[in-house]
């Protein structure tokens, strides 16, 4: 079974919008990833020292079914923020099986972003954008992969 959860994109405030997100939801952050915690060989190039505290990613879980997800956008994806674009449904999978079925489903006809590959943090993840202009992405967290 497939979980969706909205993820937000921002323009360099994603930090300042979730702990207001967090003042009113409550919680705590899990888990919070700044773009100069990325290994070198992700990016391919130096990361400016304006974007190295940009949000990489942040999760807010805001009900017991429901995870508000965010992070900044920075470099050559900056050019294609816009509000407006910036909301993805994000689909969290039990099985790498499944998130091919998704991502092969729900893409077709649409435009990838990004071709399902296994990342750096340890998970399964696509992004595509499908025929209607919805944004999208899947993420399979392997249990043997999760860096802790």
């Amino acid at each position: 079974m497939a979980q969706v959860n909205a993820y937000l994109t921002f323009n360099g405030n994603c930090e300042e919008a979730f702990n207001f997100y967090k003042s009113v939801f409550g919680g705590e952050f899990p888990f919070i990833g700044r773009f100069g915690d990325m290994p070198p060989s992700e990016h391919g190039k130096q990361i400016s020292e304006e974007d190295k505290n940009k949000i990489m990613h942040v999760t807010l879980p805001i009900s017991q079914e429901t995870v508000l997800m965010g992070s900044d956008t920075g470099g050559e994806w900056a050019s294609n923020f816009n509000v407006g674009n910036n909301i993805s449904l994000s689909i969290n999978t039990d099985s790498k099986e499944e998130a091919d079925r998704l991502f092969n489903g729900l893409s077709e006809g649409g435009k990838v972003t990004m071709p399902l590959a296994e990342t750096f943090w340890g998970a399964y993840f696509g992004m595509w954008t499908d025929k209607f202009g919805i944004n999208w992405m899947v993420n399979y967290d392997d249990p043997a992969k999760m860096q802790h």
